[in-house]
Formats: structure tokens, C-alpha cells, sequence
């Protein structure tokens, strides 16, 4: 019996050290922002987000699988540091929704010619329940670290603003219980370029796309071969979504002026 179970561990370990990379339908992210000039160069900010997937046979209200909005406030300290807060209502047109209140912390700094961004936040989730006897969801809370690359490029009475973003979080988890999943390090990355376009002083339009990855461990399945367990499927999963996205942003001044104001890029 001991011979039986070191041969299932020893044929095992090469599928469990591999990683599996699956990728998703195309899915498409359209939002509408409203952003209201303050003081300096702070800011409020309304968004509205719809996220659908390409692939066949879904349809949900509104056309969107996913449905979020957004209410964000940032005060800028001085050229380099700002902070602020935001809090998202998601609808995934399941038994939950969520609410998830973030607050962040931003550091931006000349490199060159570029604009070298930091972002770092701690969001917490709140499940709503919309369908009565659906079962209790758990909350999460989640550290996310987003650093940016950008240039503003002043062409005539509009401006293209290129720019790299790479973000990475990761479930913040204060004391494991013995049932909760075991899990990777990183449970999220996301590659983004994106091309801010400012047609004129109140208006960006931003076409961005991104390679959006979920890391998993899944639980190993096994076969029998020849009287001996083989594992067949399971362990680190690489799912990734590629999306595509277009955000228009449009800037009540309040009678300021646009060039009175560090304005950040659509991404907030």
C-alpha cells in the first residue's frame, strides 16, 4: 500500500508543477464617466459600466453579463500625491450583488519625457443579497498595486495621451481557517495600453485594451491506468480574459480651466 500511494504521489507531481493557461471570449467594456472639477486639481466621479462577453448565447438587461457603478472623490496634496476613496455597486444579474468601498493612495513623477504612476489600494466586498434563500456570500478584502507609464503628446487643439498600466492583487487573508481554499500568491494581473484622446478641454475619449488574467489552484482530478492513479487535470490555473474597452469621460470645469488642473487619465 505505501509502493501504491508513493507511485501516486511521484506520477502526480509533474501535472500538479504544470500550469494551465486558458483564455476567454473577447469581452467588451463600454463606460460613460462624469467628472466635476474641484479645488486644485481635485475631483468627484461618476461612472457607469457595462461588461459583456462575445461569446454565444448571452444576453442579459441592458445587454450587459455585468453592470457597475462607480462614485469616486481624490484630493491632490501637491504635483506628486493624492488619496482618496471610491465606492462600486456591482450587478452580476445573479442571487448577489456587491458594494465595494476602496480607499487609494497615488504617488505620480516625471521619468524623462514620461509620466511614471503608482497606485495602491485595500477594497473591501460587501455581497447584497437580491434573491431570498440564495445563501450567505463572504466578503473580501483585497490589496491591488497598479503602476502606469505616459506620455502627453500636444498635437494642434487636441492631445493623445499613450499610455501602459500593469496592475497585480492579491486577497489580503489576516488568519487562514481550515476550510478556506488554498490559493496563489497573486490571484489577479492585468495588462493594459490604452490611447487617451482629449478632442477638446471637457471631453477624453479612451480606447484601451488588456490581457485581464485570474490565477486559481484547482482541486486535482485522477484516472485510473494500469491499476495506478494518474492525475489528470488540476492544480495553478491561468484564466485570462482579453477585453477590449472604451471609456469617454466628460469634465464639468465648474469655471476653471482645463489647463489650471492635473487631470489624471480615464483609468482612475
Amino acid at each position: 500500500m505505501k509502493l501504491r500511494y508513493f507511485l501516486i504521489g511521484l506520477l502526480s507531481l509533474p501535472a500538479a508543477a504544470q500550469t494551465t493557461r486558458t483564455v476567454q471570449d473577447l469581452q467588451l467594456w463600454p463606460e460613460a464617466q462624469a467628472e466635476l472639477a474641484l479645488p486644485g486639481s481635485d475631483y468627484l466621479l461618476l461612472a457607469a459600466r457595462g461588461e459583456r462577453s462575445t461569446s454565444a448565447g448571452v444576453s442579459r438587461a441592458l445587454g450587459f453579463d455585468e453592470r457597475r457603478l462607480t462614485l469616486g472623490y481624490e484630493h491632490f496634496w501637491n504635483e506628486r500625491w493624492s488619496g482618496g476613496a471610491t465606492v462600486r455597486y456591482i450587478a452580476y444579474g445573479g442571487s448577489h450583488d456587491y458594494v465595494l468601498p476602496e480607499l487609494l493612495l497615488r504617488h505620480r513623477s516625471p521619468i524623462g519625457p514620461l509620466t511614471f504612476g503608482q497606485r495602491l489600494s485595500l477594497e473591501r466586498s460587501f455581497p447584497v443579497e437580491r434573491l431570498s434563500g440564495s445563501g450567505k456570500a463572504e466578503g473580501q478584502t483585497w490589496v491591488r498595486l497598479r503602476l502606469d507609464l505616459e506620455k502627453q503628446l500636444p498635437l494642434g487643439r487636441i492631445s493623445l495621451r499613450p499610455r501602459l498600466s500593469y496592475e497585480a492583487a492579491t486577497h489580503l487573508r489576516l488568519q487562514k481557517a481550515e476550510t478556506d481554499p488554498n490559493e496563489r500568491f497573486i490571484q489577479f494581473t492585468s495588462a493594459r495600453v490604452e490611447l487617451g484622446c482629449q478632442l477638446f478641454e471637457q471631453f477624453d475619449l479612451t480606447p484601451w485594451f488588456a490581457y485581464r488574467t485570474n490565477y486559481f489552484i484547482t482541486e486535482p482530478q485522477y484516472k485510473e491506468v494500469n491499476g495506478v492513479l494518474v492525475q489528470t487535470s488540476g492544480g495553478k490555473l491561468n484564466a485570462v480574459a482579453p477585453t477590449l474597452g472604451l471609456e469617454l469621460r466628460y469634465t464639468f470645469l465648474n469655471g476653471r480651466k482645463g489647463s489650471e488642473r492635473q487631470q489624471l487619465p480615464t483609468q482612475h
